[in-house]
């Protein structure tokens, strides 16, 4: 009969006689079973089965106790044996209580064999190895002894979990060598939430965000692990661990060189030592949107910089990706571009059309368009050319219909399609004829989640506005903040870009920067230079107020070779 008895302890208690589930009897007599169980075709002492099952308070008959028990489990395991004859599957031997079952009836010890095969085999054949491991990791049901109390069952059920996350481990290594780190980081996630302080998973985790295309998330990762080691247990991340933070820090091309599909190339950044910043970063003044909150933490924000693959709107450049210098034209208030257009409009009225080509001009300028250019240019000679077929017009002479028709039709290009022209050049009719308000607004809104990853990424991983630049659009950068502005760290040039002050307010704002030092937060830039309500809600968006960083330098830098 033994031969077709099944346990398992891998979870819940269970045990089978064929495809016959078994009733074990009350929480005592399952408790003696899981003893014998630990220790199948070898005996157990009755000392040894009392000091587990009641470790604490031990019953004064206690070898009687043990003898009821197990007369119950002969009963459950031996339905056909004669009540008088001596147990086959569970006997008493001089050494203690014997359980007669193959060790491979045991799910827990099929488990633990399987690992360490599956390990054996992990370097020389991957492929079968990674295929036993998912075999045997599909055994684990839950946490043994479930409900079992006393120090046996609690080393026994720590030595199995230990044996789980073993397992686990090497799965994912094995999955990583095979390039399928965008199907294991999912599975990670939920590995390093169940196992916070394994080095190894984290490790894994990073190294697998990396090679997916998610630096930030990578570094992020290994935030929380430096915070919670830090924090809990007063020590820092393994060597390992602050290898591989470093080696993604610099773009190491190592990290995915020879891996298939390994995503996105690395981020050109340039290789640096990593630089100590002060940890006191405020958090992001606008809240992580639900994308974010859910990629891990940052995970997968969809994560907020790819709504289809980082958090990004899809079509969108990568944050990574390299950005080009260039000059932006911050947009002019709506009531400055309408008062513009109808001003504009009344002078080429009024002008009848002369002075069409000065308003185009302007227009030309503040745009550095080459087109408005040339239209202008267009206007001016149309102008020039109406002015002199007035000059020379014999006003005794009958013009003749020709003459007519080509004065009328100059007037009319000059006059009214130059107005018309005027009208259009104001964003926002275009933009209602176009429909480019839809288009304006995805690109606004893009940047807005640029910014607000930008400043998620600094409260919780603070070196990487030197890793980064963020905030410096002065600096030749490799990451897409969105247009933020750290305003106690950029230069007075940069400041005289900020929307929606006027140039005196950006004179006073890096006046009083220069004088009285660097600024603590959007009220505080408020009341040292007064602005006004709607100029402090604009740049509440595109401001940071990062403390000042002061480089860390040795003593020799500072006073010299002894």
């Amino acid at each position: 009969m033994s031969g077709q008895l099944r346990f398992e302890i891998l979870g819940p208690q269970r045990a089978w006689y064929a495809d016959r589930e078994i009733d074990l009897g009350p929480g005592k007599q399952r408790a003696v079973l899981a003893v014998l169980l630990l220790a199948p075709g070898r005996p157990v002492s009755t000392g040894q089965i009392i000091e587990a099952v009641w470790p604490e308070d031990p019953p004064a008959n206690g070898p009687n106790v043990v003898q009821k028990y197990v007369a119950g489990l002969r009963r459950v395991l031996e339905p056909d044996r004669s009540p008088r004859t001596p147990g086959q599957v569970l006997s008493l031997t001089d050494a203690g209580y014997l359980l007669r079952v193959d060790p491979e009836a045991v799910d827990a010890i099929r488990f633990e064999r399987g690992v360490q095969a599956a390990r054996r085999h992990a370097s020389e054949r991957p492929e079968e190895a990674l295929a036993e491991l998912t075999d045997v990791l599909a055994r684990w049901h839950g946490e043994p002894f479930t409900g079992f109390s006393g120090g046996v069952f609690e080393a026994a059920r720590r030595r199995l979990v230990e044996l789980r996350a073993v397992a686990l481990e090497t799965r994912a290594e094995l999955e990583l060598d095979r390039g399928r780190h965008r199907e294991t980081v999912g599975e990670l996630v939920e590995l390093v939430a169940e196992f916070p302080v394994r080095e190894r998973l984290r490790h894994q985790y990073m190294l697998a965000l990396y090679r997916s295309g998610r630096q930030a998330e990578a570094l992020a990762a290994y935030r929380d692990i430096d915070s919670l080691l830090r924090e809990e247990h007063g020590i820092g991340p393994g060597e390992a661990l602050r290898e591989l933070h470093a080696r993604i820090l610099r773009a190491d091309p190592t990290l995915t060189a020879g891996v298939p599909n390994a995503g996105r190339p690395a981020p050109t950044v340039p290789a640096q030592a990593p630089v100590p910043v002060q940890e006191n970063i405020p958090p992001a003044q606008a809240p992580v949107p639900p994308a974010q909150a859910a990629v891990p933490h940052y995970a997968d924000l969809p994560s907020p910089l790819h709504l289809a693959r980082d958090g990004l709107p899809a079509g969108a450049p990568s944050p990574f990706a390299v950005e080009q210098p260039r000059r932006e034209r911050h947009p002019l208030p709506t009531w400055v571009s309408t008062t513009t257009t109808v001003l504009g409009t009344l002078l080429a009225l009024v002008s009848f059309g002369t002075g069409t080509w000065l308003v185009v001009l302007a227009y030309a300028v503040r745009r550095r368009s080459r087109r408005l250019s040339l239209a202008a240019l267009g206007y001016f000679l149309t102008a020039t050319l109406l002015v002199v077929m007035i000059a020379t017009d014999d006003l005794e002479t009958e013009d003749s219909p020709a003459e007519v028709f080509s004065g009328l039709g100059v007037i009319f290009l000059c006059w009214l399609v130059g107005s018309a022209h005027i009208v259009l050049l104001n964003s926002w009719v275009w933009g209602r004829i176009t429909g480019r308000p839809r288009v304006a607004q995805a690109l606004q809104e893009e940047r807005r989640i640029r910014r607000q990853q930008a400043r998620n990424l600094l409260h919780r991983y603070p070196s990487a506005r030197l890793e980064f630049a963020i905030g410096r659009p002065d600096l030749p950068r490799a990451f897409d903040d969105g247009g933020l502005v750290d305003v106690n760290a950029v230069p007075d040039h940069v400041l005289a870009t900020l929307p929606g002050l006027t140039d005196a307010q950006r004179r006073q704002v890096a006046m009083d920067r220069w004088v009285r030092g660097p600024y603590g937060s959007m009220e505080e830039l408020a009341a040292r230079c007064p602005l006004p309500v709607a100029a402090t809600e604009a740049l509440r968006d595109v401001l940071l107020f990062l403390p000042v960083h002061t480089p860390v330098t040795t003593r020799s830098e500072r006073f010299g070779p002894r």
